[in-house]
């Protein structure tokens, strides 16, 4: 039998300091879990700590034999304040520093020690030197005591996860989603259930919390790895550390991620051709920029209309850059040449929310005409230029053929078969004839997508040979797999060109699919910060990362109204469904 006392979160917060981290938080990328994979409205990582910290906390006020009087409460209170006020800063989350894993122990020594209080047992103080709050009152009582923690070790920390596995119930979110609260609860040493109906957000959450325990201080296996550690730091800070927590797993993430790629160049790279520099030597291209196109609705013209927003390249200070159109009346054709701040400025884009504008002839044609010819099949692409990475940044180059060639030379041996459904919020392309998700994409892009898919098996195939087992290589296969998924979100012909920026944005700018005119094709072999290399990285960042030295996690596909992973009576801690605001089941269908 438990006996219920107060939680924390039902008296007070300090809600500044979590709402400052949690804001702070957005600007944080490198190694923060939403960058493992696009999810949309996440809830923030530092909010969901604090908030699940607090309801397994008591509050000082339910345990008048402990803070007999309001003075030893507000104190008590405060000191859990301050383990708040420094668990919700991202730098702590990082178990493999000293200093934050201390912080994690003692959190979850809190938590252990009102689950055994709800018991009627009693958890000696704690009040190690590293202690982030003040010391704990002494004991009531000298009954034998189910954890002897101790922070400063190894055996005390082993000690509260066993207790807290033993004695807790489970978190469990029914409406999974991103995973914000399922990793956070198991952060804290907690037994986290996740569940949700969409296969995306389940995968996304088994990477989360299933698979990084099941492979805690593992090596690599990778032929290139040191299997005894891994070096860190420069110079003289340099240091030999053996494998901890999911590093060796982020190192075969990187390793094969690489191994991909050099694979995926040999079978296409020749569909990437270089740019041809005026001093004779090559450089990379970073993406492609295109316009749709439609005929012309005036009969004397014939010109295929190029639809931008913007001729606009680049806004940066003293590189700014624009394509300017071209057009031969004899040929009926227009071509693109790059034009920089010396040489004038840039017309106003062709197509807005109204209809669109012919270059060649200035004849105006209604948005209605423009669906007319999209949904007819009277629709191509035009390439409009060229970024190219250059030594002293990147700058613009006009088409040419050789690369307007190699684009239109792609041919993919398969595409995507699924539909769009006819009607779905935040699916807007619809009524321009795009009824098939390979038409989201370029042929080249088809060809990139179902190259790198194809070097899974084989990724399996050579993990293996090197002595891993089956749930090693599944585990490899889908941290790399997500990789490609990132890919997509940038690989599609609904990314755009961030002029402002000089970068490419993804498709999902925003929680939707709009009509895209005009849109940037990213090239996976370059050095930018879209292409493959790039997506393993953050992949990998976000594995090194993760709390690996804590409770397992559990994860289902389930419908929610079942109840069937609630049974045990677990906490039920979510963020619920908010009526239609995000189309999370026709959107995800896009990975």
């Amino acid at each position: 039998m438990t006996n219920y006392h107060r939680k924390l979160i039902e008296v007070d917060l300090p809600l500044d300091d979590i709402n400052r981290e949690s804001a702070r938080e957005k600007s944080i990328r490198h190694g923060h879990p939403s960058t493992l994979h696009l999810w949309w409205a996440r809830r923030p990582l530092a909010a969901c700590r604090a908030v699940i910290f607090a309801s397994m906390v008591d509050d000082p006020s339910a345990c008048p034999d402990e803070f007999p009087t309001e003075a030893a409460q507000r104190a008590e209170r405060e000191r859990l304040h301050d383990i708040i006020r420094e668990l919700v800063k991202w730098e702590n989350t990082d178990e493999n520093q000293p200093a934050a894993r201390e912080l994690l122990t003692e959190a979850r020594y809190e938590i252990a020690r009102s689950v055994a209080r709800s018991r009627g047992e009693i958890v000696p103080p704690l009040a190690p030197p590293q202690a982030v709050g003040k010391s704990h009152p002494p004991a009531p009582s000298s009954r034998s005591a189910p954890i002897n923690r101790d922070a400063s070790t190894s055996g005390g920390e082993k000690e509260v996860l066993e207790y807290l596995r033993e004695h807790t119930l489970p978190i469990y979110d029914p409406f999974a989603g991103g995973g914000s609260i399922p990793l956070e609860a198991q952060r804290l040493g907690l037994n986290a259930v996740a569940s949700d109906l969409n296969p995306v957000a389940v995968l996304i959450n088994k990477a989360l919390i299933e698979l990084p325990p099941q492979f805690k201080h593992r090596p690599p296996v990778n032929p290139d790895a040191d299997p005894i550690g891994t070096t860190v730091g420069k110079g003289k800070k340099q240091q030999r550390l053996p494998w901890r927590g999911a590093s060796g797993l982020a190192d075969d993430i990187r390793y094969y991620g690489a191994w991909m790629r050099e694979e995926a160049f040999k079978r296409i790279g020749q569909l990437y051709p270089k740019v041809k520099l005026p001093d004779g030597s090559d450089a990379t291209v970073i993406a492609w920029l295109w316009a749709r196109t439609v005929p012309c609705p005036n009969p004397a013209c014939g010109v295929q209309m190029p639809l931008l927003k913007t001729f606009q390249l680049s806004k940066q200070r003293n590189n700014e850059h624009w394509t300017r159109p071209v057009v031969d009346y004899e040929a009926k054709r227009v071509s693109f040449e790059v034009q920089n701040h010396n040489e004038g400025v840039p017309d106003n884009g062709t197509v807005n929310r109204h209809g669109a504008l012919c270059i060649a002839c200035n004849n105006a044609a209604p948005l209605s005409y423009v669906r007319e010819q999209v949904r007819a099949g009277n629709i191509d692409e035009q390439m409009t230029a060229i970024v190219v990475e250059g030594e002293s940044g990147r700058f613009y180059a006009s088409p040419n053929d050789e690369h307007i060639q190699a684009a239109l030379s792609a041919k993919p041996a398969r595409k995507p078969t699924g539909n769009l459904p006819n009607q779905a919020m935040g699916l807007r392309v619809q009524g321009y004839g795009i009824t098939h998700w390979h038409q989201l994409f370029t042929e080249r892009q088809l060809m990139a997508l179902t190259t790198f898919s194809d070097l899974l098996a084989e990724v399996e195939a050579s993990v293996t040979k090197y002595g891993a087992d089956e749930e090693y290589a599944n585990a490899l296969q889908t941290y790399l797999a997500l990789a490609i998924g990132r890919t997509a979100h940038s690989g599609s012909s609904f990314a755009r060109w961030q002029n402002s920026g000089d970068k490419i944005a993804g498709v999902f700018a925003r929680q939707a699919i709009p009509m895209m005119w005009d849109f940037a094709e990213s090239n996976p072999f370059c050095s930018s910060s879209q292409n493959w290399i790039a997506q393993i990285k953050w992949v990998a960042e976000v594995v090194e990362r993760f709390p690996t030295n804590t409770n397992s996690g559990k994860v289902y596909q389930a419908d929610a109204s079942t109840t069937i992973h609630a049974q045990d009576g677990p906490v039920i801690v979510t963020d619920p469904p908010y009526y239609d605001n995000i189309g999370y089941a026709d959107l995800s269908d896009f990975f």
